[in-house]
């Protein structure tokens, strides 16, 4: 099923929820979401993530309520940038109200960034995600953040995905995360033009871009959002880690 038809039946679909997910800060639900005559081009249902605002526990630094809009917006980021590493995520109502609905990622869970470091073959899709953590404000990409999608054939690479984004866009810097092997190298060119389509795109007031992003976070966000990335562009290298605290915790 391809990107926009996936889209559509999170967005239209009807969810069925299978239960409360364990070990989430906030109350997630496992579900289901299955075709309806909405959708016609979908024809099988597909296991979902479904996050509700009014599960959101209170935070201090981040507006109350405001954690599943971030959520939406960190697909968004990553699907302008042409990244694709956020699962499809959709906002609409739900059993329990207006929250995120995610596609669900088949994935080995002993499996995480802590088993993958440091292989060269799945760099570049670390570097990627090492700049998407740095331009959203990522306070929280824990290794067992980055799930590694179960390959179809044995000698496939793996495909690797980000979950858990509540928690960033914040004005003030607040980047803590587990991947710094990359820190102080130059950024790859190819990835340095996705950044500046992004920085220009975001920039543009009238692009669908600014459009969503305006109505996902505050105008505070989206405005040091623009700065993180032309300070990318401008220091070209990946940022190394600044004083005081800059991984999570549990780091896993």
């Amino acid at each position: 099923m391809d990107t926009a038809v996936t889209l559509s039946l999170l967005q239209l679909g009807d969810i069925q929820i299978e239960g409360l997910l364990p070990w989430s800060s906030n109350y997630s639900f496992l579900a289901r979401v299955c075709p309806t005559t909405a959708v016609p081009e979908a024809k099988d249902e597909v296991r979902v993530v479904y996050k509700p605002r009014r599960g959101e526990r209170p935070l201090w630094d981040f507006p109350q309520g405001t954690l599943y809009q971030r959520e939406r917006a960190a697909f968004v980021v990553s699907e302008r940038l042409g990244w694709n590493q956020v699962p499809p995520t959709v906002v609409r109502d739900g059993p329990h109200g207006i929250g995120t609905v995610q596609l669900f990622v088949d994935h080995d869970p002993d499996c995480h960034y802590f088993t993958i470091e440091g292989d060269q073959a799945l760099a570049p899709q670390l570097q990627k995600i090492t700049l998407f953590d740095i331009l959203i404000n990522n306070a929280d990409r824990k290794a067992g953040h980055v799930l590694i999608e179960v390959p179809e054939m044995p000698d496939d690479i793996e495909r690797l995905w980000l979950i858990d984004h509540g928690i960033c866009f914040h004005a003030e810097y607040k980047l803590r995360t587990v991947i710094w092997e990359f820190a102080g190298m130059p950024i790859p060119p190819d990835l340095l033009t996705d950044l500046a389509d992004f920085s220009q795109s975001l920039a543009t007031k009238t692009s669908s871009l600014y459009d969503e992003m305006s109505q996902l976070l505050s105008t505070r966000e989206v405005k040091a959002l623009q700065r993180r990335a032309r300070t990318m562009l401008t220091q070209s290298t990946f940022m190394a880690p600044g004083p005081g605290r800059h991984y999570p915790w549990p780091p896993v």
